[in-house]
């Protein structure tokens, strides 16, 4: 019954944007820190963003500072990742972690391309 489920994901040019959304069901969302992960093919996952329960806390990829923000609304229950200035090196799939006290879930990946 726990299900994170990503949309946003596409095909995009260079310096356009793309907003990544998460929606959480079945586990009490404003309980949990979440985050945002990348994952290309032949390489290892890599953090790319993190947000606190209550969203007042953010984390960065010094690979996307500046660029990317991740932000969170408790009450529809689903986490953002807005994406500017993309690169074509940002391309990859994209994974919503939850996390909270040993507990942790994953949602499927969705795919963001950037190319020209």
């Amino acid at each position: 019954q726990v299900q994170l489920v990503e949309s946003g994901g596409g095909l995009v040019q260079p310096g356009g944007s793309l907003r990544l959304s998460c929606a959480a069901s079945g586990f009490t969302f404003s309980s949990y820190a979440m985050g945002w992960y990348r994952q290309a093919p032949g390489k290892e996952r890599e953090l790319v963003a993190t947000i606190g329960s209550a969203g007042g806390n953010t984390n960065y990829a010094n690979s996307v500072k500046g660029r990317f923000t991740i932000s969170r609304d408790n009450g529809k229950g689903t986490v953002y990742l807005q994406m500017n200035s993309l690169k074509p090196e940002d391309t990859t799939v994209y994974y919503c972690k939850a996390w909270w006290i040993g507990t942790s879930y994953w949602g499927q990946g969705t795919q963001v391309t950037v190319s020209s």
